[in-house]
């Protein structure tokens, strides 16, 4: 009798010599095809949670299981470590970020180290490393030089008490107040810096090379949201030029006010003395609100007159401009021509402030009457109320409107894109400086690319007050001008996070490429020949909430790279997967206040590794997710157990067992085969949970059938060493112990995937359906294989069949080998 299966005693002794012995090396090889396989990196928050067990384990076993089909496989982690929470850090415990930061990744290379993943640890990229952030400012400068980088207004959450801006995560509660001060948040405009993602907005549309989900594809066409319309101008009694943009170009007619955003530049020429009071503390109050609530269909209507008005360019009516926070600058032009009859909102708005409402599309029947609700028409509905229009089928009329509004030269044509130009200015310390200098004399100048890495302080004092220290550092913000040599200063907005994440599959090529070297405009962050083998991302893994912003981001460093002659293909990632959410035992998100929180290091500590690892992909479907339940983990702990006693444990003895049961052996050679074939496809379409479910029933079958002639058999053995291959991916540790202990030299994990035989996979019977008229009346046991001609007799004769046909005439026989006979009769 074998010692019992411990993991504790196994685990930490593979994950040593896989180290020492550098299995998980990686380095080009051509007679191999690659696979780069990659899981979005961690934030170092100080402890991985069991979200990151969920999300790395699965994909850990996809890249194990390629590598066993041949691949050469990279599989390299990471640390995404600048960002806010490294700043509350440093202020709550009076230390700098760095040593918060770096504390955190050390405990966490450790944790992760516990999982027993492929890690390629010598290609580690750390985001907050100078030798990482360098090519992050150098990727700035690039895009600068391109025209790509340029500052402009943009509006940020400004905290008037901190005096600073805010990130999105400063802002709490549905009062939206500063999290430091507590002081209510406004919208302002301020110098910010973005990059021109809007260049590549139809390209990014374009998902040709992307194997990814169709959700989120259509969260991000509709985050660029591409529409098609006419641009008009409304000019002012003032002289002033309204432009506004509309998908409904034949609806002109219909327009009876204008209402801009509260932001719109012309909102203080717009606004006569008397308005002025109520115009200001409107757009105080609608500073305040978040796009997502002025955005709101049952918000209820508000806005101010101006007390301006436009003409109409269609009718040469006068029509009242007034200001509304349904309508913003991040849409469109941020004016709107309101056609109440025909938009609910504008109809809501009109019925509130008692505004005229005119109809000119024609209901479903010829309806031309009043309206009790904004009618939005159809294509075949007609103009009316529409001048020369009159009459038009509305499905061609917008095309016809836009040509008279270009001939008259009152509009034009247009396309308008939802999303804007990305703002990567953030005001705070622990991100990448952004590279830029100003000079009274020269003006913004560029740092030079052999000046690089712009290095943040370590003098910096994190102080409670809400703006960025890199603002009260000297020795940081005073520097002389790269061109004339003058008193300057610095740029004190450090980048998004998000940029330093665009960009990191590049990173792990080379890690740290060139390190210490100066930098050029004709540098690359990794080596050529690398870049060339593993580049692009195979197999990309993550959460599916990035995809509006990471997803879309790197896809856009991505062009933006190749047009610049970094890359020479169009997408990062060729193959997409989301996983889902692992939740609390109670079905609710984890989170400390709820006291639902499982501890992965807890879990390992006490059933092992790989029972962690197994229990995170049987707990469900991976792209759904699903919450943790105690008692199915102690069910993979008591498999693994299993498994271990059929690999080890003597068979039982007995009489019946005296000579090899040939009916036996053939069937475990079958079942083989069978899990070999399922498990395999599980792999391919990430079906973890099935995949591990035809591993328990496989062990079952060989449990059954141990005896002691049956292990001497060369198809025990073949299957034995199957059922441990088919393991090695998800269990890779008890895997590695099995397979050492059954004599073998080799790790498992350099071992060949098994190949099934759809052949010897075939049940020798199978159950076939007998129909009458489409409806099942019998089943009957047949060897697979049967003919037709036999399956028709059979069908015809069995005594379930014969008394719903008797005394009818039989039209046809249908007939589906090893599946079903349908006796069609009236």
């Amino acid at each position: 009798m074998q010692e019992r299966y411990c993991p504790q005693d196994i685990e930490t002794k593979w994950q040593r010599r896989w180290a020492e012995e550098g299995l998980y090396r990686t380095s080009e090889d051509a007679s191999r095809p690659k696979w780069y396989a990659l899981t979005m990196f961690v934030y170092p928050s100080g402890d991985l949670h069991a979200g990151h067990w969920y999300a790395f384990s699965p994909s850990d076993a996809a890249a194990r299981y390629r590598r066993m089909c041949g691949y050469n496989v990279f599989f390299p982690p990471g640390f995404d470590a600048f960002g806010l929470p490294a700043e509350n850090a440093a202020i709550k415990r009076g230390i700098h970020p760095h040593e918060w930061t770096y504390g955190n990744i050390h405990h966490m290379r450790q944790q992760l180290g516990r999982m027993g993943a492929m890690w390629a640890w010598d290609h580690e990229a750390v985001t907050c490393d100078p030798d990482y952030y360098k090519w992050t400012q150098w990727f700035f400068l690039k895009f600068y030089d391109a025209g790509l980088a340029y500052r402009d207004l943009a509006p940020v959450d400004w905290c008037p008490s901190c005096n600073t801006t805010l990130a999105r995560e400063q802002v709490w509660g549905d009062d939206r107040h500063c999290e430091r001060c507590r002081t209510p948040v406004v919208k302002k405009e301020l110098e910010q810096w973005r990059l021109r993602i809007t260049r590549y907005a139809d390209e990014l549309l374009n998902f040709d090379g992307c194997d990814w989900p169709e959700r989120v594809k259509v969260m991000q066409a509709n985050w660029i949201g591409r529409s098609e319309g006419a641009l008009i101008t409304f000019a002012t009694e003032a002289g002033d030029a309204i432009d506004v943009f509309t998908t409904r170009p034949e609806t002109l007619w219909g327009a009876t006010f204008l209402v801009v955003a509260p932001e719109h530049p012309l909102v203080g020429r717009l606004t006569v003395p008397e308005h002025e009071r109520e115009v200001a503390d409107y757009q105080l109050a609608a500073s305040r609100l978040e796009e997502i609530s002025r955005m709101s269909q049952t918000k209820a209507r508000t806005g101010v007159f101006t007390g301006s008005y436009a003409r109409n360019p269609a009718t040469g009516e006068l029509m009242p401009v007034w200001m509304a926070d349904y309508v913003m600058m991040g849409y469109g032009t941020g004016a709107i021509m309101a056609v109440p009859g025909h938009d609910q909102r504008d109809y809501d708005f009109a019925r509130t402030f008692d505004l005229r409402i005119r109809r000119v599309i024609t209901g479903p029947d010829g309806n031309t009457g009043d309206l009790p609700q904004a009618w939005p028409g159809s294509e075949d509905d007609n103009l009316m109320n529409s001048g020369s229009f009159d009459g038009t089928r509305v499905g061609e009329s917008a095309a016809i409107v836009t040509d008279w509004l270009e001939a008259s030269g009152k509009g034009r044509s247009e396309v308008s894109y939802r999303m804007r130009d990305w703002v990567v200015s953030r005001q705070r310390m622990w991100g990448a400086p952004i590279p830029i200098i100003y000079c009274a004399t020269c003006g913004t100048v560029p740092v030079p690319y052999e000046d690089l890495p712009v290095m943040l302080p370590e003098a910096a004092q994190f102080q409670p007050t809400g703006e960025s220290p890199l603002k009260t550092c000297d020795a940081f913000r005073h520097v002389r001008c790269p061109r004339c040599g003058k008193d300057a200063e610095r740029e004190t907005d450090t980048l998004d996070t998000f940029v330093c994440s665009s960009w990191y599959q590049y990173a792990y090529i080379s890690p740290y490429h060139m390190r210490g070297e100066s930098l050029h405009a004709d540098s690359l962050p990794w080596d050529r020949p690398s870049g060339d083998y593993w580049l692009p991302v195979d197999q990309y893994t993550g959460g599916i909430e990035h995809a509006t912003m990471h997803l879309l981001y790197t896809r856009f460093f991505t062009k933006a790279m190749r047009d610049i002659g970094l890359v020479t293909f169009d997408e990062p990632m060729h193959r997409l997967y989301n996983q889902g959410m692992i939740l609390g035992p109670d079905g609710e998100k984890m989170s400390k206040s709820r006291g639902n929180v499982v501890n992965p290091d807890e879990m390992v500590n006490r059933y092992g590794a790989d029972t962690v690892r197994g229990y995170m992909m049987f707990i469900g479907p991976w792209d759904q997710g699903g919450p943790w339940d105690p008692g199915a983990i102690e069910g993979i702990s008591r498999f693994l157990s299993r498994v271990w006693s059929t690999v080890f444990d003597e068979p039982s003895c007995g009489e019946q067992f005296a000579e090899t049961n040939e009916d036996e052996v053939k069937e475990i050679e079958r079942r083989m085969h069978q899990a070999i074939i399922k498990i395999s496809e599980d792999f391919e379409r990430f079906r973890f949970n099935t995949a591990i479910a035809k591993l328990m029933e496989f062990n079952s079958v060989m449990t059954r059938a141990k005896s002691p002639c049956v292990v001497k058999s060369r198809e025990w053995d073949q299957a034995m060493t199957a059922m441990l291959l088919l393991m090695a991916p998800i269990f890779p540790h008890i895997a590695e112990e099995m397979w050492h202990r059954r004599g073998n030299e080799e790790s498992i994990h350099l071992q060949k995937w098994p190949r099934g035989d759809t052949t010897k996979a075939r049940d020798d019977e199978t159950i076939v359906a007998l129909q009458v008229n489409g409806k099942i009346r019998d089943r009957v046991a047949v060897a697979v294989g049967t003919d037709s001609d036999t399956l028709e007799r059979i069908a015809l004769e069995s005594e379930g069949i014969q008394k719903w046909i008797h005394g009818k005439h039989v039209q046809k026989v249908i007939v589906v080998p090893d599946k079903l006979v349908n006796v069609v009769v009236r």
